[in-house]
């Protein structure tokens, strides 16, 4: 059984656009999408809404830095923090180009920070090439399943 991937977006339009993009690169993967920090935190923690969703972590962990309710910062703190959820791979997928928070991104153990492009095309291919790198390419911890594209 493959992984989810786990989509933390809030804002609509790039919530679409990443959505057509994982799509293009032809991912087996469910994408479950969230639309702010708290829910995030009550996925991944099991409670709430989700206390009876199937155990097992996401295959990565799409996260938005500004959210409503917990920033993005937040929910990676707590990931680190949270033995059981520590070794996911989160890419922190944000408009911000500051670099304080490009530093505490990586700081509190961010895999890789994606500024988002503001050019259609650009946007797409990023996404896409995000989804075959965690997907595909990267090799996950011992004990995941590994990943596969539709043909």
């Amino acid at each position: 059984m493959l992984k989810p991937i786990l989509l933390v977006e809030d804002n609509p339009n790039d919530l679409e656009l990443t959505l057509i993009a994982l799509e293009k690169s032809q991912l087996a993967n469910e994408v479950i999408v969230l639309r702010d920090g708290a829910e995030a935190l009550d996925y991944l923690n099991c409670q709430g809404a989700f206390v009876s969703r199937p155990a097992g972590n996401p295959a990565v962990i799409l996260l938005d830095l500004k959210l409503p309710k917990v920033d993005g910062l937040e929910v990676l703190r707590h990931i680190r923090s949270t033995p059981s959820l520590k070794s996911s791979p989160v890419v922190m997928l944000t408009s911000s180009k500051e670099e304080q928070d490009l530093l505490r991104s990586y700081e509190l153990g961010v895999n890789a920070y994606v500024v988002k492009p503001v050019d259609f095309q650009e946007f797409v291919r990023a996404i896409s090439d995000l989804g075959i790198f965690w997907a595909v390419l990267n090799e996950p911890p011992p004990g995941s399943a590994r990943y596969v594209r539709k043909s």
